[in-house]
């Protein structure tokens, strides 16, 4: 099984997930950083995941497909 990409560092009470890790570059994300690197495709990024918007907030998810390799938990 292939490495995780991006892995949940931090989540709210509320279970928001608001800290991230891109495990094949190393880089730390808050979940606004996260969100720009997506919009803006950096390191391939808006390759796997995409943003909604829940609730008011920008939100990044992963792209619905077979692999479990990119979920974000």
């Amino acid at each position: 099984m292939a490495r995780k990409r991006v892995s949940v560092t931090k989540e709210t009470s509320t279970g928001r997930n608001i800290g991230f890790k891109d495990n094949y570059t190393k880089k730390k994300y808050s979940q606004d950083k996260f969100v720009k690197a997506i919009e803006q495709n950096k390191d391939g990024l808006g390759d796997k995941y995409h943003v909604r918007k829940i609730n008011g907030v920008k939100t990044p998810c992963s792209n619905p497909d077979s692999s479990t390799d990119n979920n974000l938990d």
